[in-house]
């Protein structure tokens, strides 16, 4: 039987993953015979995470004609991934400005480069995984942009999927639960937070980036070629 998890001869581009969610993503990938470009805000050398025989760019999403210069890079792809996110907390969100960034990094600058990398993933019959949250079905306290980011870019996978379709691109997406990375770090190391977290949640655990890998892997492969629209929450039944 055919491996459908094989992605040798395919190339992957992770938006944001240099860290967390994302870099468990990209190391999925790699891990499976892809070849993995990676993008994220800051230099190559800011980061320590595994990053080996991967292809790095410094691009802040958000900008657009560092975007477009990305795309003109890249000649051929057969996988996105929109990992990259951001939030900020101590209610700076309801900060106009901050509040402009944020939708402007989690929704608009992926909407951007769906958009530019729409005709290569067409030509290969590829197709689109976002990465949306729990927030994308209740609200954060705090977070206004987050949770209103996130609410976006599940409808936005809904509608690229309808609109791409007939393209032969599909489009899907994950929602994390409580995933322990850099960006959760102040609810991990919150007890209350933390402890309330596990008791909401039936397997008792946060989940890992490398949960997140796997279903990414699922949901860009075959195995996953009758479905398109859909988003698939990874929260170890915390949502129930």
């Amino acid at each position: 039987m055919t491996d459908l998890l094989d992605f040798s001869g395919k190339t992957v581009l992770v938006t944001g993953g240099s860290t967390g969610i994302g870099n468990g993503i990209a190391r999925a990938f790699r891990d499976h015979g892809a070849d993995v470009i990676v993008t994220a805000s800051q230099p190559f050398d800011s980061y320590d995470s595994d990053m080996a025989r991967m292809r790095y760019h410094q691009v802040d999403i958000a900008d657009d004609a560092a975007m477009r210069a990305l795309a003109e890079q890249v000649p051929v792809l057969d996988v996105l991934v929109n990992a990259v996110g951001t939030v900020v907390y101590k209610r700076k969100e309801f900060e106009i400005d901050t509040f402009r960034r944020v939708m402007e990094v989690n929704l608009t600058g992926i909407m951007h480069a769906c958009t530019l990398f729409h005709d290569k993933l067409a030509a290969r019959r590829g197709n689109i995984v976002n990465v949306t949250s729990v927030a994308s079905f209740r609200p954060t306290r705090g977070t206004p942009a987050y949770s209103a980011s996130k609410g976006g870019l599940g409808q936005l996978t809904q509608t690229l999927a309808q609109a791409w379709g007939p393209d032969g691109i599909r489009v899907n997406a994950l929602a994390p639960g409580f995933v322990d990375t850099k960006i959760t770090k102040v609810s991990r190391d919150n007890p209350q937070i933390y402890e309330a977290s596990l008791r909401n949640t039936p397997l008792g655990r946060w989940g890992t980036p490398e949960d997140m890998g796997h279903v990414a892997l699922f949901l860009a492969s075959d195995m996953a070629a009758y479905m398109t629209g859909h988003t698939i929450p990874v929260d170890g039944g915390s949502g129930l």
